[in-house]
């Protein structure tokens, strides 16, 4: 893995003598040649003043409260209002649909853990990219190409889009259709790309408003849960809790894709650590962040899931399919708080694919910066708003190919899976990476502010494994989420993803070196305008 910092142009070798600063720095790390550095270098730039480390600490912007939300907003999505309709359908009884959630929670809570080590020890933009070049160094950026592909292939933000496109058109009573639910949803995805593209520090706020937002909601649903346990309806009570295990299913394919829908509503754990290079005391502001979005968005959702069953009848959770939110409180309040409550709905799921965008954008741009992706100069930029636009580009023009692909009936159940499927194939690697350095931390001089443990790196590595496995099984009858696709076509799709970029990396890194007879040789620069540092690839003759 190459050095954080190097020597490029004119630079003067200095450590800050404050000590607040130093505490920033990132950690030694190794070096193209494999050899540990014990020390970093400063970098001053050419035509500037002041050092390096200035100048990358004007481009921290995000702190606890902003990291929080991006965790925030970027799990609670739609998912806790799509997804228990499909969850209960696929478990059979209320009692395992309610495990199921707990299992996700333990899943997520684990990933979580495995990220915060990651994360605190590697403290940059790029998530999971930099501890995947971090542990597999051979072949030589492999890693990195894998991930490219997974990285620039998916559409994160696509599904919440059309969600938030039912959800608008249901508020407006307007039959939602294949088109008009995709028309609103492009807005929805453009607004945001324009927003982050254009207006950093507007678009943060924005999303943290829109956190504060969905936070009234959920509490709202949850109070509105209890209303209904005390018997506060305009139904008949449902009775769902009594003999909460009755009709249970038990399928492997079942359990395994509802808990795909509850992964799908807990993605997001890790999303402060793809801009960890713009937020301020990185460590620390991830070790409070993290863990305070997550565990308040565990407690959230099983009060949801509970508010749900208290409200809506078994039979009318299924028929609700992604609007079960609203059926609850159509049977509380009225049609017109059903309504109501489709707007706020929509308004969590942009709060979501803002959130998404975001860090997105940043993968893409961590990608340009490492030199692999070409035209990689445009993709490093962040000119002309101070934000990596083209990657934010990038990612809205592939969101918007896979939200208008699918058929209308499988459309989201598609998105969901085949970004789902491809993150459990990632984590596999990224859980196997930190169990690796745990039986060879002396070897790695691994030694993180924070350690997950390796009983909680191995439960996460086997959690993924049954993942990626279990979805090939077949389903029984009436228990494929997909009404005409097969229900292994996002498990394939995911793996060509993954595998088009080993494609890619097989013909830029291995063959073209090969027929040209020349060498990939790694070099650093630095953007005197914006004074960030990124890699080119000279190609260096044999």
């Amino acid at each position: 893995m190459s050095k954080f910092f190097s020597k490029f142009g004119a630079v003067t070798q200095s450590r800050p003598s404050d000590e607040d600063n130093h505490k920033d720095a990132p950690p030694p790390v190794d070096n193209e040649e494999g050899t540990k550095s014990s020390t970093l270098s400063w970098i001053k730039l050419n035509g500037t003043t002041g050092t390096y480390y200035e100048v990358r600490q004007k481009k921290r912007q995000i702190g606890v409260t902003s990291a929080t939300f991006l965790v925030f907003n970027r799990m609670i999505g739609t998912g806790i209002f799509a997804t228990p309709s499909a969850i209960f359908s696929l478990s059979g009884s209320v009692g395992l649909s309610l495990f199921i959630w707990v299992a996700g929670m333990l899943i997520a809570a684990a990933g979580l853990a495995v990220y915060l080590e990651f994360g605190t020890a590697i403290p940059r933009n790029g998530g999971e990219k930099n501890y995947l070049e971090f542990v597999y160094r051979k072949p030589k950026y492999l890693a990195t190409g894998l991930y490219t592909g997974y990285a620039v292939l998916l559409g994160w933000a696509g599904s919440n889009s059309v969600i938030f496109g039912e959800y608008i058109l249901h508020a407006a009573n307007v039959e939602v259709t294949r088109w008009n639910q995709r028309g609103v949803g492009l807005a929805c995805i453009t607004a945001a790309f324009l927003i982050h593209g254009t207006m950093l520090k507007w678009g943060l706020r924005l999303q943290n408003l829109l956190g504060v937002i969905k936070l009234l909601i959920i509490l709202l649903i949850v109070v509105s849960g209890w209303a209904a346990l005390g018997g506060a309806l305009k139904i008949d009570k449902p009775h769902n809790f009594d003999n909460a295990f009755s009709g249970t299913t038990g399928s492997a394919y079942g359990v395994v894709t509802a808990l795909y829908n509850v992964i799908w509503s807990y993605i997001g754990y890790s999303n402060a650590n793809y801009a960890l290079s713009e937020t301020k005391d990185p460590v620390r502001t991830l070790k409070r962040a993290a863990p305070l979005a997550l565990g308040s968005v565990a407690i959230l959702y099983m009060f949801v899931n509970i508010a749900y069953f208290a409200a809506v009848p078994a039979e009318e959770i299924i028929s609700s399919k992604r609007l079960v939110a609203a059926s609850l409180f159509r049977n509380i309040f009225g049609t017109r708080a059903e309504r109501a409550l489709s707007v706020f709905v929509a308004l969590s799921a942009f709060g979501n694919v803002l959130s998404v965008i975001f860090s997105q954008g940043r993968i893409v741009q961590e990608l340009g910066r490492e030199g692999i992706l070409p035209f990689s100069r445009l993709w490093a930029s962040n000119r002309p708003f101070n934000a990596p636009l083209a990657g934010l580009f990038e990612h809205w023009l592939v969101s918007v190919i896979i939200m208008l692909a699918p058929p209308p009936g499988d459309a989201y159940n598609f998105i969901l899976n085949v970004i789902s499927y491809p993150l459990a194939i990632v984590n596999v690697f990224v859980a196997g990476a930190l169990v690796h350095l745990y039986l060879h931390r002396a070897a790695w001089n691994w030694n993180p502010p924070i350690s997950a443990t390796l009983p909680v790196a191995v439960f996460f590595l086997l959690s993924n494994i049954y993942l990626v496995i279990a979805p090939f099984i077949p389903p029984s009858d009436g228990q494929s989420v997909y009404e005409t696709l097969p229900h292994w076509l996002h498990c394939v799709v995911g793996f060509g993803i993954i595998g088009a970029g080993g494609v890619y990396w097989l013909v830029w890194a291995v063959l073209l070196p090969k027929l040209g007879k020349y060498r990939l040789e790694r070099q650093i620069v630095v953007d005197d305008i914006d004074g960030w540092e990124r890699h080119v690839f000279k190609r260096v003759p044999k």
